[in-house]
C-alpha cells in the first residue's frame, strides 16, 4: 500500500511540476530553420539566474534543509508549519530569495507561488511516504 501512495504522489507531483511548462512550451528556429526548444522557466539573458528551481524542487529543497539557514524549518516541523500555516508559499519564495537560489521577481509571480502552494499542499503526503 505505501508503494502505491508513493507512485501516485510522484504522478501528481510530475504532473503538478511538468503540466505548466508543457502548456506554455514555445519553440523557435534559428537561421538554418531547425527547430529549437525555449525553456519557459528561464529568464532573460542578461539575467543572472538563467534557470531556478522548480516549485517541486523548491519545496523538496526545503524539505531537506537546504532553507534552515533563511529561517525555514525542514522535515516534519517543516510539514507541521505548512499544515498550521505558519509558513506559506511566499515565506518560502521569500527564503530561497535570501538565499540567492530564486530571482526576487518571483515573489510576484502569482503563477510562481500557486504552484509552491500546491506542492506545499502535497508536503504531508509526500513526507509520510518517505
Amino acid at each position: 500500500m505505501k508503494l502505491t501512495t508513493l507512485i501516485n504522489s510522484a504522478l501528481i507531483f510530475a504532473s503538478i511540476t511538468l503540466v505548466p511548462g508543457i502548456a506554455v512550451a514555445q519553440v523557435a528556429t534559428n537561421n538554418s530553420s531547425e527547430t529549437i526548444a525555449i525553456n519557459s522557466n528561464s529568464l532573460p539573458s542578461n539575467s543572472t539566474y538563467i534557470n531556478y528551481f522548480q516549485p517541486f524542487n523548491l519545496v523538496t529543497f526545503a524539505y531537506q534543509g537546504g532553507l534552515k539557514q533563511h529561517g525555514i524549518p525542514s522535515g516534519e516541523t517543516l510539514v507541521f508549519e505548512t499544515q498550521n500555516r505558519n509558513i506559506m508559499a511566499k515565506d518560502l519564495v521569500k527564503a530561497a530569495v535570501n538565499a540567492d537560489k530564486l530571482p526576487s521577481q518571483l515573489l510576484n509571480d502569482q503563477n510562481y507561488l500557486s504552484a509552491v502552494n500546491l506542492q506545499l499542499n502535497a508536503l504531508p503526503d509526500y513526507a509520510a511516504a518517505d
